[in-house]
């Protein structure tokens, strides 16, 4: 490891480790509930349950991602992180705050308190304390990155980078924004979701594939930075006012169905290159890296990110399409392998490819952590497949014939079986990986040499 402030890395990815944890723990616990509704109903509701699913994916990605500036900073900028101290600080306010977050929704504390209560809108249900908390800690560390990229060395990979992370936390300040007016709350709401996944995420994204392709391929700067900043043209230039196709159905003119439908249609070609960037590195490459997990979770983390968020984004993102599945099943399909593609991979990806640099050892483990990709990767893509054919259904018997929700749910309780059963294979994929990053593989002694074992 040349700088030693990239060892600011670890305790990030170790607390975002933990926290992933909890999360694939928390989805399993939501998947049993649809198939027995009672479950844990007295002590721990599905609304509970599920708030901290997805508030706990939210801060781990973001954890991942900030430890990941801190990890490759020092080397696209040939300096030291400008303040180490204040990089934990950092960490320590999130941490806090994320404490603070799941003791308030599991044991509903300050219920209707406009400072310490939560606020009921999804993903965004934080006490207003933590909001704060959040902003503190994001201007820090936005201090803390920038002032290391002015004082170093510039590079595309690090522009990218620093652009998706600025307006990360530029973008958050609509949380604050909480109008009366229903319609109004979904408009700017979306401004955060979806700004963030389909706009300033894929920038961040993008830079750190683009790192680890640097890494693991060989393939010269100059290449790397063109196709770079192709995607980002792209992602940009589709995503923003893709956000239209949230807007069909809540009360705004009827032009965003036409902007929404197109530009959304549009969203694959940002995706697409991505994966076309990441097989064609490879092809170029001229390195044969010893890190073949960390190679295999960047080819997935692509390849996923385009069928999740591209593909099956596509299916029903037009406004025709979208009148009848909006907020079924296939939404939900949809959404788990976009995230797993698209940011859970990546993040997993560069925990991969750092940990070994950080400990100063070889990569161990590979072959159970390659183990881990597979049941991960297969784990989801039957998850989506179950949920998609779940949602056909729904959205035929609901939708068109009219049938009650309950009667729908009734009908669909098979798919909702298989999709715990999926949701179990990620779980052990996620324990597998956990394990194959921090535990030390055995050494086997035989007569004539130390073997190590994998």
């Amino acid at each position: 490891m040349k700088y030693q402030t990239q060892k600011i890395a670890q305790l990030y990815f170790t607390v975002a480790l933990a926290l992933f944890a909890i999360q694939v723990l928390g989805g399993l616990l939501a998947g049993w509930i649809y198939v027995a509704p009672n479950t844990l109903s007295e002590i721990l509701p599905f609304n509970i349950v599920r708030m901290l699913h997805t508030n706990s994916l939210i801060v781990w990605l973001i954890l991942g991602f900030m430890g990941a500036a801190y990890f490759l900073l020092p080397e696209e900028a040939e300096r030291e992180i400008h303040s180490p101290m204040l990089a934990y600080v950092q960490l320590a306010i999130l941490v806090f705050g994320t404490l603070g977050v799941v003791v308030t929704y599991v044991f509903n504390l300050f219920e209707g308190n406009w400072l310490l209560g939560k606020e009921g809108r999804e993903f965004l249900e934080q006490p207003l304390w933590v909001k704060i908390g959040i902003v503190v800690a994001a201007l820090i560390f936005l201090y803390n990155v920038t002032m290391t990229v002015l004082q170093g060395r510039k590079t595309a990979i690090t522009n990218v980078l620093l652009l998706g992370l600025w307006g990360l936390a530029l973008l958050f300040l609509f949380a604050f924004y909480n109008p009366e007016n229903l319609g109004l709350d979904k408009m700017y709401w979306w401004y955060v979701v979806h700004l963030w996944v389909e706009g300033v995420w894929e920038l961040i994204m993008a830079s750190i594939l683009a790192y680890l392709m640097l890494k693991l391929t060989g393939v010269d700067r100059e290449i790397v930075e063109k196709w770079l900043y192709v995607i980002v043209a792209t992602a940009l230039f589709s995503g923003i006012l893709g956000t239209g196709h949230h807007y069909y159905w809540i009360g705004t003119p009827g032009y965003w169905q036409w902007i929404g439908s197109i530009f959304s249609s549009l969203e694959v070609i940002p995706f697409f290159g991505m994966m076309a960037f990441a097989f064609v590195m490879v092809w170029k490459g001229r390195r044969d890296h010893p890190n073949k997990a960390a190679l295999l979770w960047s080819l997935g983390c692509a390849t996923l990110a385009f069928f999740g968020a591209g593909v099956w984004g596509f299916l029903h993102t037009l406004h025709g399409v979208n009148y009848y599945t909006h907020g079924t099943q296939i939404t939900a399909a949809h959404g788990h392998l976009a995230f797993f593609g698209a940011y859970v991979a990546l993040n997993l990806a560069i925990f991969t490819y750092a940990f070994p640099i950080l400990k100063n050892r070889d990569p161990y483990n590979q072959v159970l952590n390659m183990a881990s990709f597979w049941l991960m990767a297969g784990g989801m893509c039957f998850m989506t497949f179950v949920l998609t054919f779940a949602g056909t259904v729904q959205t035929h018997l609901q939708r068109v014939m009219g049938e009650g929700f309950m009667d729908t749910q009734d009908q669909i309780e098979i798919f909702y079986l298989m999709r715990f059963g999926a949701g179990l294979a990620v779980v052990i994929g996620a324990l597998v990986f956990i394990y194959a990053i921090f535990v030390p593989r055995r050494e086997v002694i035989s007569t004539d040499a130390t073997v190590p074992a994998e």
